[in-house]
């Protein structure tokens, strides 16, 4: 039975400095959870260790196994992650970038299957990069990079999901659109798990919260419970004042992301 991300007591340091303190969490499947916090309080180091990319202390579990206990290519499967700053800076065109989400799945060496082809492009679709198809990746603008790195993530078919500021440089409508896949990615089954800065997207997307300061869960929850006067105080050290709302809807066509 799938259970999501599960965290216990987990901390995380940086030489002799604790960057994550005794976070303890559960990311549900079908949910969509949001790790919030002002900047340097450990939300991309946390994620990152749910990725499996830094040591930590402690206990994360992926539908009640171990992370620590997955391979490589078991936890590719499992848990994608898209970084908010990528290393990427070639050439090769869209369609490649996308199809190494598909590398975990291949029992050889070789080119992309038909299945593996038929999963690139439904991730292409989804996140709205199918026009980018043929383009070279290192000619795209910073937002249509991001777009094309979440095509890459969906194409893993991974039931965990990490973004880490996933609307950074997207313009409004595909945030929007963002959002709605988001939900549907939710709906069908998957754990989602990004990071967020803005209180007002945490508010429109997030069915919990988490959030840090300092290294430390300061408050969790429902986002009505969490982006809240009392813990926001506490963490920013400043007054809300009301709660954030998005303000937008989607009007006229819809590409891409969302499919009838």
């Amino acid at each position: 039975m799938k259970s999501g991300l599960e965290l216990q007591n987990v901390s995380i340091g940086q030489g002799a400095r604790p960057v994550v303190v005794d976070v303890s969490a559960r990311f549900s499947c079908g949910t969509i959870s949001v790790v919030a916090g002002p900047n340097g309080a450990g939300k991309t180091t946390l994620l990152r260790a749910l990725a499996g990319l830094v040591s930590f202390q402690g206990q994360i579990t992926v539908d009640g196994e171990s992370l620590s206990d997955l391979d490589s290519g078991a936890r590719a499967r499992r848990v994608t992650y898209v970084p908010q700053h990528s290393l990427l800076d070639a050439g090769m065109p869209v369609s490649e970038v996308v199809g190494q989400g598909r590398f975990a799945h291949r029992s050889t060496i070789g080119g992309p299957s038909r299945s593996d082809r038929a999963v690139i492009e439904v991730a292409c679709r989804d996140a709205d990069v199918m026009h980018l198809f043929s383009r070279p990746f290192d000619q795209l603008s910073y937002g249509e990079r991001r777009r094309v790195l979440l095509a890459r993530a969906l194409a893993t078919e991974a039931p965990v999901v990490l973004l880490d500021e996933p609307t950074a440089s997207l313009d409004v409508r595909h945030v929007l659109l963002f959002f709605q896949l988001l939900r549907r990615l939710a709906e069908a089954g998957r754990t989602i798990v990004l990071v967020l800065h803005q209180l007002h997207e945490v508010v429109a997307i997030a069915d919990n919260v988490v959030l840090l300061d300092a290294g430390k869960v300061a408050a969790k929850g429902s986002p009505a419970e969490v982006i809240a006067s009392d813990p926001i105080r506490r963490v920013y050290g400043v007054e809300l004042d009301g709660i954030p709302t998005f303000g937008y809807s989607l009007c006229g066509p819809q590409p891409g992301v969302v499919r009838e």
